[in-house]
């Protein structure tokens, strides 16, 4: 529990991911010869819980399964991970999947079929909003309709309660968004989207800040993370040197991570230096939520690397 004594709340996507090994990622239209295929639980908004629950953190997922053969294995995998599941509801029809394709370099490529989590909606909000307001922090991602993740972004802000919003998939998003948000978590590829693209890591942050955000975060792999909060304060965090074998859901254990690490009182480059260390870790795992580390782990990759 964080030192506010209130949990983290996601709102977001739980999928099964489909996952094939290959080569590299194909072109469009070329037909490779895969190595491994595995099926493992996944989805934004369920990799970042079990990412904050595996911390140590009392999360609450929200979010909606199928009644198919996926939807009681993914709500199992959360109960698990120490996830609270009693929002979750099952719905007729087939869970959220992911296709994904990991090459031998780590990269990888995503196709998500929403499924149940398309009917994650505004009225399911509104019987959860006093989950949702009674919360330290919510994280929210864009695999969710987009009227549903407004208006959580709206009962956040009615409540006073910060949010972290992953905003993948990069899609275009109304101007009365970037007020209700405090930490904007984009990659290289969404910043460009959201900035105008054709800039340095400093001018995006500068652009999106400008539009009335509290706290950007710009996740480059490697090259680390840049933070910039409207006040004025901005520094590259590094990344740590590790070997990645899978880079599936990297970012969003950093996301999981960095919640934690806020509402355990941390200022915001210590708590990316933190998601950083997570991060780093899971890239060394195959898998989504399975690759995400406990805290003993975290703490001591931290106190061996200084």
């Amino acid at each position: 529990m964080s030192e506010t004594g209130k949990p983290i709340v996601v709102i977001g996507s739980i999928n099964m991911d489909l996952v094939a090994k290959t080569p590299r990622i194909p072109s469009a239209g070329e037909t490779l010869i895969g190595t491994d295929f595995v099926t493992t639980p996944g989805g934004k908004g369920a990799n970042q819980a079990v990412a904050a629950a595996r911390l140590g953190a009392s999360v609450i997922m929200l979010g909606m399964v199928g009644k198919d053969v996926f939807g009681e294995t993914l709500e199992e995998n959360l109960l698990s991970a120490a996830v609270n599941t009693h929002a979750i509801e099952r719905v007729d029809g087939p869970s959220g999947i992911a296709s994904i394709a990991v090459a031998r370099d780590g990269q990888n490529s995503i196709i998500v079929v929403p499924g149940a989590n398309g009917r994650v909606d505004i009225d399911y909000l509104d019987r959860h909003a006093g989950l949702i307001s009674a919360a330290g922090i919510v994280l929210c991602q864009l695999e969710l309709p987009l009227d549903t993740v407004l208006h959580a972004l709206k009962l956040c802000s009615t409540a006073g309660v910060p949010v972290v919003l992953d905003p993948a998939p990069a899609s275009p998003l109304p101007d009365s968004l970037w007020t209700q948000v405090d930490w904007f978590t984009p990659n290289e590829t969404e910043a460009a989207l959201y900035s105008g693209g054709n800039c340095t890591a400093e001018e995006a942050a500068a652009r999106l800040l400008a539009r009335g955000l509290h706290g950007v975060i710009l996740k480059r792999g490697e090259a680390g993370s840049y933070i910039a909060t409207r006040d004025g304060r901005a520094e590259w965090v590094p990344a740590f040197a590790v070997k990645a074998v899978d880079t599936v859901a990297a970012g969003d254990c950093f996301n999981g991570a960095f919640a934690v690490a806020l509402l355990e009182g941390n200022d915001p480059q210590s708590a990316a230096r933190f998601a950083s260390a997570a991060a780093a870790i899971s890239v060394t795992r195959h898998g989504a939520q399975v690759s995400m580390p406990s805290r003993t782990e975290v703490d001591d990759f931290l106190k061996r690397h200084g």
